[in-house]
């Protein structure tokens, strides 16, 4: 549970109406929140940005004179400051996250529900933000499409057993490290699971993000696909995603949860799913992101012969679920980011 102070907050977006829904809303349920500033001009709010010094921004990604991908690249280099991005359209909003923006959220509809649910997510957003490792588009070196060579593989795979599966779970900052894994794996992969927190429909973005970038295919998890060589599985977000084995081999499972749980999909039940059914020919990795999730379900991989891959702290955009993942002697071995894919070749070549 993360402990709330008072946090210093700078919106930006061409709508005065919303910046002042959300202040007027902050105001009322969550006063450790002081919006210290709006503006509707991206140009005129970065000068504001660098003389305030907020704690967190959030940026509209559709705004006159420039988008939030143009706002991120001229803001991080001058204020490096965490950045929300807000918007009500899916697309580019995962070419915002490599360009620097630590999370993202879509604006709400006009019905109360959704103005509710909206502000309760944006402000655990927030305090998520404000811990995050601020990364400007010049570090994150967003990839560039191009399959099936995105980047050229560190080395090659000699030979993968059919019994071999990866599997990954992350968050905050996720998608970005993802792409700087898996680009650099070859087509002949083992299978990959994928459990990365985010909304209901952004899953089959970044699957087919993935697929678009890299030397094998992707796609967004259904139930009883059944997995193979060259195939990367992203779990669907609102339905928790097992692996289970059968004289076939191996298969996803979907399910819906009878109790909303904390995260769905969850990485802990992707990795407890693992650790049953493949138990030491399966690779595990957890990467950046806030909380505990995929501590324990890591844990139990490694107790089953898994071979475990934490990121290392200075890598990480929030170096939360890899920590208590390490603290609980779930990680083999922790790793800056761009050796892991080279590690888990070197592994599989083993």
């Amino acid at each position: 549970m993360l402990k709330r102070s008072h946090t210093r907050i700078f919106i930006v977006d061409d709508s005065a109406f919303f910046s002042r829904f959300v202040e007027t809303e902050f105001k009322k349920n969550f006063p450790e929140f002081e919006i210290i500033g709006t503006e509707q001009d991206p140009l005129k709010a970065i000068d504001r940005i660098a003389e305030t010094k907020p704690d967190v921004v959030t940026i509209d990604f559709e705004m006159p004179h420039m988008n939030g991908i143009e706002m991120l690249e001229k803001l991080l280099p001058r204020v490096k400051v965490p950045v929300i991005i807000v918007s009500s359209k899916m697309v580019n909003v995962l070419e915002a996250l490599s360009s620097g923006a630590v999370d993202f959220i879509r604006k709400p509809d006009l019905s109360p529900d959704s103005k509710d649910n909206f502000i309760r997510e944006l402000s655990k957003k927030i305090e998520i933000a404000k811990y995050a490792k601020v990364m400007v588009p010049s570090e994150r070196k967003a990839v560039t499409p191009k399959k099936p060579e995105a980047t050229a593989p560190v080395q090659s795979i000699n030979y993968v057993k059919d019994e071999s599966i990866i599997a990954i779970g992350s968050s905050t900052g996720g998608p970005d490290a993802l792409m700087k894994i898996l680009t650099r794996l070859p087509a002949n992969v083992p299978p990959i699971v994928i459990v990365q927190h985010m909304p209901e429909n952004f899953t089959k973005l970044l699957a087919e993000r993935i697929d678009k970038n890299c030397a094998f295919s992707a796609c967004e998890a259904e139930s009883g696909m059944r997995l193979k060589k060259g195939m990367c599985v992203v779990g669907k977000a609102g339905l928790q995603m097992k692996v289970l084995k059968d004289n076939k081999g191996y298969y996803i499972v979907l399910e819906k949860d009878i109790v909303k749980p904390l995260h769905s999909p969850s990485v802990d039940v992707l990795f407890d799913s693992v650790a049953k059914c493949a138990g030491r020919n399966a690779i595990g990795v957890i990467l950046t992101g806030m909380g505990a999730d995929g501590a324990k379900g890591m844990l139990n991989m490694k107790k089953a012969g898994s071979y475990t891959i934490g990121q290392d702290e200075k890598s990480c955009v929030v170096y939360g679920m890899p920590m208590e993942a390490f603290k609980l002697g779930a990680v083999e071995i922790q790793l800056p980011l761009g050796s892991i894919a080279d590690h888990i070749i070197k592994k599989l070549n083993s």
